[in-house]
């Protein structure tokens, strides 16, 4: 998994509640278990009419959020459904932080083992960076993960609390299976000695 330490892109506004998980990548696209490619089909029904031409409407369709790597949208982003193709779709339009006032608890916990940082904020702080997102002449936003802050265009910084072990993972790359890999010697010592005691098991 990507490291995690400062972030500084283009920020879209999304200022709109309850953004589900079927919003964000519709169950049409959830025949595949690759984590690529799926950024082609983010917001796929608000970003495309059904005959494939863009909405124009749509933000992320619009300059300069095409190159959009911070989201700031409304509350209890990511609710719905458990699909972790969200995350995925997400990270592949290399979409890499979310700010939101909260987040549905599923959606959460798979931006941290996906490289996405989901920040929480209160609802002022939510304003204001909603209004910095909106100035298209400058949208661009510093997520410092290290400092747990975010940097306004106005030079202006945002506090925002993480939980530590959280943190420390997302800025040392390690998902689950980077976790586990970290124990990789006690795991093998101890299947040397299931081996040497329970040998049948091997056969």
């Amino acid at each position: 998994m990507e490291k995690f330490t400062k972030l500084s892109g283009i920020a879209a506004p999304m200022d709109m509640i309850n953004i589900d998980t079927d919003q964000i990548i519709p169950k049409l696209h959830l025949r595949t278990i690759k984590r690529t490619g799926l950024g082609k089909v983010l917001f796929d029904e608000l970003r495309f009419k059904l005959d494939g031409s863009e909405i124009p409407e749509f933000i992320l369709n619009q300059e300069p959020y095409r190159q959009t790597k911070i989201i700031v949208a409304g509350d209890n982003f990511g609710c719905g459904s458990s699909r972790e193709h969200a995350p995925w779709a997400l990270l592949d339009f290399g979409v890499r932080c979310v700010i939101s006032t909260s987040f549905a608890d599923i959606f959460y916990n798979n931006c941290f083992k996906n490289g996405i940082l989901p920040v929480t904020v209160t609802k002022d702080q939510l304003d204001a960076l909603m209004a910095d997102a909106s100035d298209r002449e400058n949208p661009e936003l510093t997520v410092d993960l290290e400092t747990q802050t975010i940097t306004r265009p106005n030079g202006a910084t945002v506090s925002f609390e993480i939980d530590e072990f959280r943190r420390e993972c997302l800025l040392n790359g390690l998902d689950d299976i980077g976790l586990t890999l970290q124990k990789v010697e006690k795991i093998d010592s101890y299947e040397a000695q299931q081996r040497e005691s329970q040998p049948w098991l091997y056969r």
